[in-house]
């Protein structure tokens, strides 16, 4: 075990050759569990859950090189599912799914550097599809938009064209010309 200057446990676990090896329990300075899971050679490596400051579930999953890397989950405050998929480098890399707070599917796709890259789905008001495409560092870059009733309404070419951004309730929060992937020329 390991204890701060204050005398609140920060560790306890397994060692081996005098690192953290084994099974083992992370603590913020407060005495709050930040982690538990699996290290090798002093660093996390297998499955582990980390949590937030208040207690709750953020992320678990595989863990190698002490980041995120394989297969994870990551959650809402609510407790609910916010993203399953891919990671590397302690980032979103790969394929993935979203999830609006309420659970309801919101994008599923590719991801780079933890941001949507390449071919994906966003969906809107409990699974209507919104854009199909290709995205580019998050933005939404060539594709097609619906509405609805599954009726095209607006298509992106590399970055230019009209388009319609909603926000996590579905509700339009931007409608107007985009040039080079943003909001550039007349909107509301």
């Amino acid at each position: 075990k390991e204890f701060n200057k204050n005398g609140i446990l920060e560790f306890e676990g397994e060692y081996l050759n005098g690192e953290r090896n084994g099974k083992v329990k992370e603590y913020d300075y407060r005495g709050n569990l930040e982690f538990e899971g699996e290290y090798k050679d002093g660093k996390r490596k297998g499955k582990g859950k980390e949590y937030s400051y208040s207690g709750k579930l953020e992320f678990e999953g595989e863990f190698s090189k002490g980041e995120r890397n394989g297969k994870g989950k990551e959650y809402h405050h609510n407790g609910k599912l916010e993203f399953e998929g891919e990671f590397s480098k302690g980032e979103r890399n790969g394929k993935g799914k979203e999830y609006y707070n309420d659970g309801t599917l919101s994008y599923e796709g590719e991801y780079l550097y933890g941001l949507r890259s390449g071919k994906g789905k966003e969906y809107i008001n409990h699974g209507e599809l919104e854009f199909e495409g290709e995205y580019k560092k998050g933005k939404k870059w060539d594709g097609k938009g619906y509405d609805n009733k599954g009726k095209i309404i607006y298509q992106l070419i590399k970055g230019n064209g009209n388009i319609k951004e909603y926000n996590d309730y579905g509700k339009l929060e931007f409608e107007g010309e985009y040039l080079n992937g943003k909001r550039n020329g007349k909107g509301k």
